[in-house]
C-alpha cells in the first residue's frame, strides 16, 4: 500500500469548494493552513472530476437506526468509495491532535478504514458536534480519530436535507443515493 505523506507546508491558503447535489448546493471552506495534506487530497479529487457524478451513499442517523449505531454519530458520507480503482493513493492521517480542528456541526472530514493512514476520496460532514471522532475519541479502537479539514460555510440546510433523507438503512440503495452532480472550486467562498 502506497501512502502519501507530504510536508506540512504543501498547502497554505484557504480554499472553497461547492458541491452541487440533487437536493441543492453547499459550499465548504477548506483549512489548508491547518490540514494541508488532507485539503490537497480533497482538491485533487475535485480538480480531477472524481466527485462529479458520485453520491452521498451512507447516512448515519442514530434516531432512525438505533442509538447503538456508529457510536451515536450523525453524518452524511459521500465521494468515492474505499478502494475504488480510480481513487488516488491513500494519504497519511492528519490527526486533530496536530491540526487543532474538531468535529463540530458542519465539519468536513476524511473517511478512513481501520488503519489510520487509509484516507482516499470518501468524506463526511458532521450533523452536530462529535468529539468521539477527534483524536482520543471512541470511534476507532486506535483512538487516533479522523482528519477534520474543513467546514460548511454556506448551504448547511442542504446538508441537513441530505441527512434527513435517510431511510431505515445506513447504506443507501443505488436509487436512494443523493447524487453529487459536480464539485468545483469557487473564489472567496460564497
Amino acid at each position: 500500500m502506497r501512502v502519501l505523506s507530504r510536508g506540512r507546508n504543501s498547502m497554505s491558503a484557504v480554499a472553497y469548494v461547492t458541491l452541487e447535489t440533487a437536493l441543492g448546493c453547499f459550499t465548504v471552506q477548506l483549512q489548508g493552513d491547518r490540514a494541508p495534506l488532507t485539503s490537497a487530497n480533497f482538491l485533487a479529487y475535485v480538480d480531477s472530476g472524481r466527485y462529479d457524478n458520485s453520491s452521498f451513499f451512507r447516512i448515519v442517523n442514530p434516531s432512525i437506526q438505533g442509538s447503538n449505531g456508529a457510536d451515536g454519530i450523525s453524518v452524511i458520507v459521500g465521494g468515492t468509495r474505499p478502494l475504488a480503482a480510480s481513487n488516488l493513493p491513500k494519504i497519511a492521517l492528519e490527526s486533530t491532535l496536530h491540526t487543532g480542528l474538531q468535529h463540530r456541526h458542519g465539519t468536513l472530514s476524511l473517511g478512513r478504514e481501520d488503519e489510520a493512514d487509509s484516507g482516499e476520496g470518501e468524506f463526511f460532514v458532521c450533523i452536530g458536534d462529535h468529539p468521539q471522532l477527534d483524536h482520543g475519541g471512541s470511534r476507532h479502537e486506535d483512538g487516533l480519530g479522523f482528519a477534520a479539514f474543513g467546514q460548511v460555510c454556506a448551504g448547511m440546510e442542504v446538508v441537513e436535507a441530505i441527512w434527513g433523507s435517510a431511510g431505515l438503512q445506513e447504506y443507501l440503495s443505488a436509487e436512494s443515493e443523493v447524487r453529487i452532480l459536480r464539485a468545483y472550486r469557487v473564489a472567496g467562498g460564497v
